[in-house]
């Protein structure tokens, strides 16, 4: 198994998909996603363009359906949600289909949808993901980081040094596996070292990153908490067809 950092979707390779890739949005779409589906939701439908949700939601009777949208960290009109973890509850995502468009993470969805397998990752849902990199090792790996309309993102690879680290000990532990053998670039160990630096304060790393503070300004100090918390969520969301996911635990 090999494991890639790419801080951003633009930065992956053109010319070939890995066997498995995972979408990190910290802050805030992967989390919500995660939460979507550990409360409920049939499933989590993902759109770059707002007006292709739109269509394809109206394909659903209103009581079986929920949207979710945000641009620059504010809900979308006429969306019932916006893109925070926290309003995923039962009581309104629980057996609805999750529509959702964000700035950043539905665009990373989108550059990875070919990959032969695509899963979701934050911090609440790290070791569901290390399991299934354990249980599966896919050959490549690819952890692409959704940044901040292309620019580089704390939250995004800190989250990505925090799984390769603990498959890094796992497979050490296991078999022998260093961590020098797994990375596939330099990025996975410079990701690896900014998680063992900061896996004590998670919440303080986010507060330093520069989306924590756009979040902040918005009065989002309760959903920041929430994202930077490790493990709180026992869910693998994996990609059924191209676009829409699935919790597979």
């Amino acid at each position: 198994m090999k494991l890639f950092v790419f801080h951003t979707p633009e930065l992956t390779p053109i010319d070939t998909v890995p066997d498995c890739a995972i979408a990190i949005d910290v802050l805030r779409a992967t989390t919500t996603i995660a939460s979507a589906l550990a409360n409920g939701a049939t499933s989590v439908r993902a759109f770059r363009d707002v007006n292709e949700l739109l269509h394809a939601s109206e394909q659903f009777p209103v009581q079986q359906r929920i949207r979710a949208g945000e641009r620059g960290g504010k809900q979308l009109d006429g969306f019932e949600l916006g893109n925070s973890p926290l309003e995923c509850t039962h009581d309104k995502v629980g057996d609805r289909h999750f529509f959702i468009s964000t700035t950043n993470g539905t665009r990373c969805l989108e550059r990875i949808k070919t990959a032969q397998t695509v899963i979701t990752a934050a911090l609440v849902n790290h070791q569901t993901v290390v399991n299934y990199l354990l249980q599966h090792k896919p050959e490549t790996v690819w952890m692409v980081g959704s940044g901040w309309e292309g620019s580089y993102a704390l939250e995004d690879t800190v989250c990505a040094g925090a799984i390769a680290h603990t498959v890094a000990t796992s497979l050490e532990t296991s078999e022998g596996t260093t961590l020098s053998q797994l990375a596939g670039n330099d990025e996975t160990v410079g990701a690896v070292s900014l998680y063992r630096q900061w896996q004590d304060d998670l919440l303080g790393l986010l507060h330093h990153a520069s989306h924590g503070h756009r979040l902040l300004r918005l009065d989002g100090h309760e959903d920041l908490a929430f994202c930077a918390n490790l493990d709180t969520l026992n869910v693998l969301p994996m990609q059924r067809e191209p676009g829409v996911l699935m919790s597979m635990q």
